[in-house]
């Protein structure tokens, strides 16, 4: 079993930033793909971000968090974040973190392993 947990998220002014982490609970972190989904109210569910497992790491964006959103990891701390630059209103979603053994396409979403997500307002 793995658990995952969010935190990080929060009420900010358009402009700003947020850092949101992922802490992964059981064994094998390293080797897992980590993904940041959103969902905003009304809206269908879309991945934000991906990085890989293992020794070769690749990233995934959605064209809205390219330059300004930056996924990474620490596999020392089992935590993977997602730092969120110059925010905009439509930004305003629930963050989940999700894993699996692979990444596969930044829209699969057939990802084993969820956490309970948290809450990200930017306001105008």
């Amino acid at each position: 079993q793995v658990h995952l947990a969010e935190s990080g998220g929060g009420s900010v002014q358009a402009g700003g930033s947020l850092t949101l982490s992922c802490v992964v609970s059981g064994d094998g972190f390293s080797r897992r793909c980590m993904k940041w989904f959103r969902q905003a109210p009304g809206k269908e569910r879309e991945g934000v971000a991906q990085i890989s497992g293992g020794s070769s790491t690749y990233y995934d964006y959605a064209d809205f968090a390219k330059g300004r959103f930056t996924i990474s990891r620490d596999n020392t701390k089992n935590t993977a974040y997602l730092q969120m630059n110059r925010l905009k209103p439509e930004d305003t979603a629930m963050y989940y973190c999700a894993t699996d053994e692979w990444c596969g396409t930044l829209a699969n979403a057939n990802f084993p392993y969820w956490g309970q997500g948290t809450q990200v307002n930017v306001s105008s």
